[in-house]
């Protein structure tokens, strides 16, 4: 299965990814490899506005034809946006994971945590690895 990984992202073991601005917001989503493994997604729940999470565990749920799946945060802090987009078309997950499909925007609570994510390369390996 030929999966599109971005070099410019960080990827978690759960098959999240996550974008950092240099303003400390952290945006996140699934990657190609999780929404091609899930299948046709038709249902998001998405994570409360203003709720803290924590690095690692669950940020939202997401519903397939196949199967329901929890997501996990990259990434500790408080969610500062959600894409309600992917309330009435969840299927953007499916369509553009890595840009009309993110979950949530994240404030950034703590640098160190940056550490625990693995790069695109890793990402890469990783997945050879379970394939």
């Amino acid at each position: 299965m030929e999966v599109d990984v971005r070099d410019d992202l960080l990827y978690t073991k759960e098959h999240e990814w996550v974008s950092i601005a240099d303003d400390g917001i952290a945006t996140a989503g699934i990657t190609d490899y999780a929404q091609t493994s899930l299948g046709d997604i038709t249902y998001v729940e998405l994570p409360m506005l203003e709720g803290e999470v924590e690095q690692f565990e669950q940020l939202a749920s997401i519903e397939s034809v196949k199967a329901a799946s929890d997501v996990y945060a990259p990434l500790s802090g408080k969610i500062v946006e959600v894409n309600a987009d992917l309330e009435t078309d969840p299927d953007l997950l499916n369509k553009s994971c890595y840009e009309l499909g993110w979950l949530a925007k994240i404030e950034i609570s703590s640098d160190e945590e940056i550490s625990k994510l693995m790069s695109a390369d890793e990402y890469r390996s990783y997945l050879d690895n379970i394939e």
